[in-house]
């Protein structure tokens, strides 16, 4: 079985490096993009077959060798090449294990502070600060959409960021002295982070009879005429019940253009979540409560201490992670959504 997969892997990826290179899918941007996705997604599984056929190879030979008389660094070199072969034919599985379809958009990224009061509110600001800096580190552009009450929005915009943010998803819970605090006591916080695949007009149709759109002057900073005219844009959407709100520009125009983003983004999630109840994909399931006792992660600051709580790892260096070092979570996440995504797919495989 593996020898087919690993059959169809080199097939396919050979059949991209050509298309790569055709004019005819050069000069067409769409399809353009899309194989130079796809060629980039094969790659790593690609390499791996390779390895996979050499040491398949490094086998065959040992066993030849070891026919002919027995020789202790041959049947050594047996047991290591059989080994290896083990770890490769896992590692192409989980490779290519059936990727989110999600995964290639952009996001848009919501920020609630939750138990906790005012620090809850600081701790969102922490947070929003802390992932705008690892998209700034990933390459991605970052686009700052909304703060107001606690609350923040931004895009991320660049190949794969669903993929990597969809793991920030939830309630982030903070154990720290609050600057307020006069007694030096720990208090525990939390904020919740929403992430949603952001949507084209094409992949959601809004009808705009089931839109009601309010105007009204905006509060908080942003310049003489944030405050002085009806620029901040309300828009709620009537069959789903969802309403989203922006004030940050002075434009009432661009206010609405970015409510709308952010509404196209939370139907879709929505729709996603009424297909596919399993997914939980939908946006209360995300963020849940905010209740102390629910937590992906904790940040504690007395011990410089982060532990990601849905695959047990920890880590003792908080104010890198602030500062947006968190590859070492999202690689530990990622592995460990492909193995439950095999574990699925083989026991569906078998049912």
């Amino acid at each position: 079985m593996i020898e087919r997969l690993v059959e169809q892997i080199e097939a396919r990826f050979n059949e991209l490096q050509h298309l790569i290179v055709d004019p005819a899918v050069v000069s067409d941007r769409v399809r353009n993009a899309d194989v130079g996705r796809e060629y980039r997604r094969l790659e790593p599984a690609a390499a791996l077959a390779d390895e996979w056929r050499r040491a398949v190879d490094d086998v065959a030979g040992a066993e030849e060798l070891l026919a002919e008389g027995e020789d202790p660094e041959v049947r050594e070199m047996l047991t290591t090449a059989r080994a290896r072969i083990t770890e490769l034919e896992e590692a192409i599985r989980l490779a290519m294990v059936e990727r989110d379809p999600n995964d290639d958009k952009n996001v848009i990224v919501e920020i609630q502070g939750g138990a906790g009061g005012d620090e809850a509110a600081l701790w969102a600001g922490d947070l929003f600060r802390m992932l705008t800096k690892y998209g700034e580190k990933l390459k991605f552009s970052t686009e700052a959409m909304d703060a107001s009450d606690g609350k923040y929005t931004f895009a991320v915009k660049g190949d794969g960021a669903y993929s990597v943010f969809k793991f920030e998803a939830g309630t982030h819970r903070v154990q720290r002295v609050p600057a307020t605090e006069s007694q030096g006591r720990t208090h525990t916080s939390t904020a919740t982070v929403a992430v949603l695949p952001e949507v084209e007009d094409v992949e959601v149709h809004i009808d705009n009879n089931d839109l009601q759109i309010d105007v009204y002057r905006s509060g908080g900073p942003g310049g003489q005429s944030v405050n002085t005219t009806d620029s901040a844009v309300r828009i709620t959407h009537r069959p789903t019940g969802i309403v989203v709100a922006m004030q940050d520009e002075k434009s009432q125009l661009q206010n609405r253009e970015k409510a709308m983003r952010v509404l196209r983004a939370r139907i879709y999630e929505a729709a996603l979540a009424e297909q596919n109840a399993a997914i939980s994909a939908d946006r209360k399931a995300q963020v849940g409560t905010g209740d102390r006792a629910e937590k992906i992660r904790t940040y504690n600051y007395g011990q410089s201490r982060v532990t990601d709580h849905r695959v047990n790892l920890t880590t003792h260096n908080l104010d890198q992670v602030l500062e947006g070092d968190l590859e070492e979570f999202t690689a530990a996440l990622t592995a460990d959504e492909r193995r439950r995504a095999l574990e699925t797919q083989a026991a569906a495989g078998t049912a």
